[in-house]
């Protein structure tokens, strides 16, 4: 799923969002104000190799590698679960 970068006209709070590409996000969840949230743009996350078959290395590792690097984003998503409150269905 592709991830967005979103910013409040109101407070100025920035995040990263992960949703489908027909989707959007609107409302702020740091200010509560509705309809607050622009789209910012974003350059694509590309990881150049030399080798794009890495066959000495344990597909274990190399999904370590990738975890580490996107370690800071699924910390912030962790956060913001954490502050949202769930309506009971």
């Amino acid at each position: 799923m592709p991830r967005y970068r979103y910013q409040c006209n109101e407070c100025q709070e920035i995040i990263t969002v992960f949703h489908g590409i027909e989707e959007g996000y609107e409302d702020c969840n740091k200010c509560e104000q509705k309809q607050t949230m622009k789209k910012l743009l974003s350059t694509p996350f590309i990881i150049k190799r030399e080798n794009t078959v890495d066959v000495d290395r344990p597909v274990g590792e190399v999904t370590h590698e990738y975890i580490d690097i996107n370690r800071e984003i699924l910390e912030q998503q962790k956060e913001e679960a954490r502050k949202k409150t769930h309506e009971p269905t």
